[in-house]
């Protein structure tokens, strides 16, 4: 890194290889500590694959690849940069901010070092290949964001040739189009949030201009909280905050006139993604604490405590970033000869993958909501195959672009089935015919999967007002066709009112997948009430065994 040391602050002419890696390592340190408050800037309150979680995950693998590296070719540096980010990209946000390093990477091809004339058009060029990436770019997200710094680093670089000078400009301008997003996309501005994509994109220029000024990286995760506008909860401590994992308690309450809405409340109070069903004699109990003493405490006082099970995420989660702890994909169930067309599917739940297993699917990649399969996941099981042509089901919409990045990284033929949800999916694979070409079966699966209807129903990971809907942290919501319509006590009301959206009286089919919290009495005890209630409905129920999703819904 060159430098003019004539001034007190000494300006940035130019950076090399090892520069651009120590930026990098900067901008994942200040990543890292505002991840919690990035998830928190999901429009809907659900245990998804969180936009802050998947950017970290995929600047991780980018950092991989060149940690130990001493290369100092700034080309050589960039191109590793954007080869680990593409493999390791994660979500709909790591794969976008993938396609940004691979722009990066592209401007510098053979240049040996980065000055202030590079910046622009390496800013350009990666803003051009996010937007060229996205089959349908929406305004008011991260694609926006890189496209407004791209902009104040072409008027920055013609006043300064200071890279510090001109990446601070950058910062500026990221930080006013993230506050600009709700204004660009409506949905945003009913949940009362900024694109969480765009302020990760800004977090991570901002660690980066951290470094060139000497600032640390490693503190002032509240103020950044703050800024976000992000509620800290008094209980839980300022470092579990910043990096939002802490303690999983599960346990059993047992006695006699246990009053489960007031054990919810007061448990509710103590932590997050709180989850507690039962009855007078039996309660349940599922939450993440900073201390679990506060939740057992309680527990004693109202009942007798079983089944106590305590897991510290926080070290699971550091195992799982060194790749220690990530799902096994799993081999091809079926022999595959040569000719064969393999399906592919992102599967969540033991229940679920037997469904699939069922109606042929070739192997099955774990995830879906709080799991989002990398690009080098699919490659790595596309490339496992015998055979030459595949069909990928996401089953998700945060795993579509990863799957879309793989197909189109992979040498072999292969198709993705953009399905959204898991009865998109299962619908998508009832149509699917070997003795049908590649290109057919693609398009008969998409169409097959548009006529299914999607309910789902979990617990809210914070409070929001959204359509009129007003929803407060732990309560039961439900969703239709991955949009949140309404709010409830119980598993049970919220599945009745997405029924009556889904206009039950004129449905045929309904196959209700029930959770891994869900017991099979309660799942078939519900399907009863069903079929009594709407008597021409054909009423399946079905082990899912999906985490933290009391209930899927299939209707058609």
């Amino acid at each position: 890194m060159s430098t003019d040391t004539h001034r007190r602050n000494p300006r940035v002419l130019q950076v090399d290889g090892q520069g651009l890696k120590r930026l990098v390592e900067a901008a994942l340190a200040w990543l890292r500590y505002h991840q919690a408050a990035i998830n928190s800037l999901n429009v809907f309150p659900v245990p998804d694959g969180d936009t802050g979680t998947n950017m970290l995950l995929t600047m991780q693998s980018a950092w991989s690849e060149i940690e130990h590296s001493p290369e100092e070719n700034i080309s050589k540096v960039a191109q590793a940069i954007a080869h680990g980010a593409l493999m390791g990209a994660r979500g709909n946000s790591g794969v976008i901010l993938s396609q940004l390093w691979r722009g990066f990477a592209r401007s510098l091809d053979a240049k040996q070092t980065v000055t202030s004339i590079d910046i622009p058009n390496a800013m350009r060029e990666a803003s051009d290949t996010a937007y060229k990436g996205v089959i349908k770019p929406v305004e008011g997200t991260i694609l926006t964001v890189s496209r407004a710094v791209a902009e104040a680093a072409e008027k920055a670089q013609r006043d300064s040739d200071d890279l510090t000078l001109i990446l601070d400009r950058m910062v500026i301008r990221a930080r006013e189009a993230v506050a600009n997003t709700p204004n660009q996309l409506p949905i945003l501005k009913q949940a009362n949030v900024v694109d969480s994509g765009g302020q990760g994109l800004a977090v991570i220029l901002e660690g980066m201009l951290r470094y060139l000024r000497g600032a640390s990286v490693e503190t002032e995760a509240i103020e950044a909280a703050v800024d976000l506008k992000v509620p800290v909860a008094p209980e839980i401590e300022a470092g579990d905050v910043a990096q939002g994992y802490s303690y999983d308690v599960q346990c059993i309450i047992r006695g006699h006139s246990l009053n489960v809405d007031e054990a919810r409340a007061h448990i509710n109070g103590l932590g997050l993604s709180t989850l507690v069903v039962g009855d007078a004699a039996t309660i349940k109990v599922h939450v993440h604490v900073p201390r679990p003493s506060a939740v057992l405490a309680y527990a004693e006082t109202i009942g007798r405590l079983s089944d106590v099970v305590v897991e510290d995420m926080a070290a699971q989660y550091q195992q799982f970033l060194l790749g220690r702890s990530a799902p096994p994909i799993q081999a091809p169930t079926y022999h595959l000869k040569p000719e064969d067309i393999a399906t592919l599917a992102v599967v969540p739940g033991e229940g679920l993958t037997r469904v699939f297993q069922s109606l042929g699917t070739s192997a099955i990649v774990p995830g879906g909501q709080t799991m989002n399969p990398s690009t080098q996941d699919f490659m790595n099981l596309l490339e496992a195959l015998p055979t030459q042509r595949a069909l990928l089901l996401p089953n998700n919409s945060n795993v579509i672009l990863a799957a879309r990045q793989a197909a189109e990284l992979c040498k072999k033929q292969v198709y993705v089935v953009p399905t959204k949800t898991i009865p998109q999916g299962i619908a998508a694979m009832l149509a699917f015919n070997d003795q049908r070409d590649l290109e057919t079966n693609a398009h008969v699966m998409e169409a097959a999967a548009r006529h299914v209807k999607t309910g789902e129903v979990t617990v809210a990971t914070r409070s929001v007002e959204y359509n009129g809907i007003q929803v407060g942290q732990g309560q039961i919501i439900g969703l239709l066709n991955d949009n949140l319509t309404t709010a409830g006590s119980s598993a049970e009301e919220v599945t009745w009112s997405l029924l009556d959206q889904m206009d039950a009286d004129n449905l045929e089919i309904v196959t209700l997948y029930y959770g891994e919290d869900i017991q099979a009495g309660i799942a078939e005890k519900l399907g009863n009430a069903i079929r009594d209630k709407y008597s021409h409905l054909e009423v399946e129920v079905v082990e899912g065994g999906q985490p933290h999703y009391h209930y899927i819904m299939s209707a058609e």
